[in-house]
């Protein structure tokens, strides 16, 4: 499987640089004017994880091939953008395709950069795109409750249960609430995930700041000028310097970054901020054609990881043939980890962990 982030913001705060830095390239046109982005940018972007350059010092494989984000810079929202202002609801439609959404926020002050509201107050203007979405979100309950309202009253037990969830949803969004803190039954849970709700999707929180703060101020105090909770996912970035550092090479660019006092950079921990918020993780496959890395949910079973590479895969599958990273490269590959007995055999119900070795074994 492969994630897909769509980056959504007021205009100005930041999202075409950040998208451009994420890119490393200049795919998004980042301009000190309102609604530079009509069209959504799309760019493709390596997963960093260095224990695939540890996999391959061992294997020395013909190819290295990580695991993939594709980031969507998607146009400017505005207070109203539900009803039709700014660029309209049309963008909002972008949002919907995306398995997460990357919230911009500009927690610096800077004058010479124009803001959409004629002030800079990073709460509020958070509260602006949510309360965006929320109406878009409200909007669709309101109209799918009316459709569905009769049939559930008929005695329809599907409807029944659709009927609770949206309820349930609609609650929470009149009361200005993501549909995110709607707690629902297990068993309801498939009806939610088919709402595609613009705020049932996770949201990782890019607090944008300049270069002077980026070293200095603690991530709780940028969450606090953005009024989030400790429990919601933040990143702190200061976008302008790190898409400056584009047209370097990786290296020269993580020399700059240590010299702004930046340990990672925004692209690492944006990455990482979103697959801790949506429960992935990575397992590898490793030979002499290729050392791969693939995505997985935290708490797949081994079928189900297999079905990442093809759903074949699942459908046919015998066995799983293990070897943990730590074990593979402390004992130097296959070979040794098998005769140290570090190789397992493992069946349907074994749950992947992050950084497995394996190869799969199945019948089609």
């Amino acid at each position: 499987m492969s994630l897909k982030i769509g980056i959504v913001g007021l205009p100005n705060v930041g999202k075409s640089t950040l998208f451009n830095a994420l890119t490393r390239s200049h795919g998004a046109q980042a301009a000190n004017y309102p609604f530079c982005t009509i069209e959504p940018n799309i760019g493709i972007v390596e997963v960093p994880d260095e224990r695939l350059q540890k996999l391959a010092a061992i294997i020395s494989p013909e190819k290295i091939v990580p695991a993939i984000v594709e980031f969507v810079d998607i146009a400017g929202l505005v207070k109203g953008a539900s009803k039709g202002e700014g660029l309209g609801n049309a963008f909002l439609s972008h949002i919907r395709e995306v398995d997460a959404i990357c919230h911009v926020v500009r927690i610096f002050d800077g004058g010479d950069i124009i803001h959409v509201e004629g002030s800079i107050d990073p709460k509020r203007d958070r509260e602006i795109i949510e309360a965006e979405l929320i109406i878009a979100d409200l909007d669709k309950v309101s109209k799918k409750i009316q459709k569905i309202e009769g049939g559930a009253r008929s005695g329809n037990k599907d409807l029944n249960k659709e009927l609770t969830v949206l309820s349930a949803l609609k609650v929470a969004l009149d009361a200005g609430k993501l549909a995110s803190t709607v707690v629902i039954d297990k068993e309801l849970q498939p009806i939610l995930k088919d709402t595609q709700l613009l705020t049932s999707k996770k949201m990782i929180y890019a607090l944008n700041t300049d270069e002077k703060s980026i070293a200095t101020m603690p991530l709780v105090e940028a969450k606090m000028k953005a009024g989030l909770l400790d429990s919601d996912t933040a990143v702190l970035v200061s976008a302008k310097p790190e898409e400056e550092l584009i047209e370097l090479s990786p290296e020269d660019a993580a020399g700059m970054l240590k010299e702004l006092g930046i340990a990672t950079s925004g692209l690492d921990r944006l990455i990482h901020g979103a697959y801790d918020a949506l429960g992935l993780q990575t397992y590898f496959t490793a030979g002499v054609k290729e050392v791969r890395a693939w995505t997985v949910k935290k708490g797949a079973t081994a079928p189900e990881a297999a079905g990442v590479i093809h759903t074949d895969f699942e459908k046919g599958f015998i066995r799983a043939e293990t070897i943990s990273y730590g074990d593979f490269i402390s004992l130097g590959g296959e070979a040794k980890a098998k005769e140290a007995g570090k190789l397992r055999v493992e069946g349907k119900e074994y749950i992947v962990k992050d950084g497995d070795v394996m190869h799969f074994r199945f019948n089609v």
